[in-house]
């Protein structure tokens, strides 16, 4: 409970009056501090009891590329055996407040309230908590209390529809080069690891399994499973911050693509994030959700890729490196790109580059090469 600047000038009033009618001997500026103390205390008093509500949460889709409409969806239980007076709140959605006037409940009852998410911006939306709001009739106090958990939604960056790869360096094995023809089964395990939903129950290590008293599985590679490396520039004198944007949406749609063909991918920045190489949908979702996040957070004096990253053996299948119009690519050409996109240019296309002013033309230049 707080006083709102009404009230503090009411306060201030009263102590005033109650000092003029002391020193100047006014029996009637003491009576009207004691009317504004008394407003102030029952200002107080109206506002110190706050509804004891439940609050149940829910966010529909939970992940969605920017721009697609969102639902948030608030159900406020009344589980006291009283009635429950109607009263305001105020919402988190993002870096916006939305308004939720709740009617009064019976004991035990409930009642929904909708409303829409911002979506427009790229990132992670944060939805709750719940901010319940009382005020006093002349609006001398005010009461707040926060109720409810947190709902997260995932505003992805757009996809635009991109050819896979198809071609590429050859890839190397994890232990050595690739063998020709390849080993026996196209599989080779690399580890044993722990058991994560969504792993096949036929490549259980019953022995680790029992030693270890958890679940593990066998990890097997592929030697001739295609790769998609992308290198995303996210330093600030590279891209102006529209710009970034637009790299991000590029990055999105062809690891997307990629990886949903079945290749594994791996995206690599120059702050040194570095994600793990994978295919399927876990890693779609693993690699748009750092893509949602993705900033410009790295120093203009730092290499395109990390000197640790580039000093290593280059992956095989395709690598693919995104930037601006005039960003220097550095110790990054060892690893020989295939393609360079460089966005905030006009639309063009070389011998290993793609020129594009947007996200959208640089993935048309994009799968107008891959088509021939």
């Amino acid at each position: 409970m707080r006083l709102t600047r009404r009230g503090v000038a009411v306060l201030v009033g009263a102590v005033c009056c109650y000092l003029v009618g002391e020193l100047a001997g006014y029996p009637f500026f003491r009576a009207v501090a004691g009317v504004l103390l008394g407003a102030v205390l029952a200002a107080v008093v109206a506002t110190v009891f706050r509804p004891k509500v439940e609050i149940e949460r829910s966010v529909q889709p939970d992940r969605l590329e920017r721009g697609t409409p969102a639902l948030a969806t608030l159900v406020v239980r009344n589980e006291t055996s009283r009635r429950q007076g109607g009263f305001a709140a105020d919402d988190r959605a993002g870096a916006q407040t939305r308004k939720v006037w709740v009617r009064p409940l019976a004991p035990g009852a409930e009642a929904t309230y909708h409303y829409e998410l911002p979506t427009f911006r790229r990132g992670r939306v944060q939805a709750g908590p719940l901010a319940l709001n009382r005020f006093d009739p002349f609006g001398l106090a005010q009461g707040d209390r926060t109720v409810g958990s947190t709902a997260f939604l995932w505003a992805y960056p757009r996809l635009h529809p991109a050819r896979p790869v198809r071609a590429g360096h050859p890839r190397h094995h994890h232990d050595g080069p690739i063998t020709d023809p390849p080993l026996r089964g196209s599989a080779d395990l690399r580890e044993v690891r722990q058991y994560v939903i969504g792993d096949e129950v036929r490549y259980l290590h019953w022995k680790a399994t029992a030693r270890t008293g958890q679940l593990m599985v066998r990890d097997y590679a592929d030697p001739a499973q295609p790769r998609f490396t992308t290198v995303l520039d996210t330093r600030p004198g590279a891209m102006s911050p529209a710009m970034f944007e637009e790299a991000v949406e590029v990055a999105a749609s062809l690891l997307y693509a990629s990886a949903m063909a079945g290749q594994h991918c791996r995206l690599i920045t120059p702050a040194g994030l570095d994600t793990p190489v994978d295919s399927g949908l876990r890693v779609v979702r693993t690699l748009l959700d750092q893509l949602c996040l993705m900033a410009q957070d790295a120093r203009d004096d730092e290499p395109l890729m990390p000197v640790a990253t580039v000093t290593a053996a280059r992956p095989g299948g395709v690598l693919a490196v995104i930037t601006g119009p005039v960003a220097d690519l550095g110790a990054a050409r060892r690893w020989r790109p295939d393609t360079v996109i460089r966005l905030g240019v006009p639309s063009s296309s070389g011998l290993g580059w793609i020129g594009a002013p947007d996200a959208a033309g640089a993935v048309a230049v994009w799968n107008a090469l891959g088509a021939k």
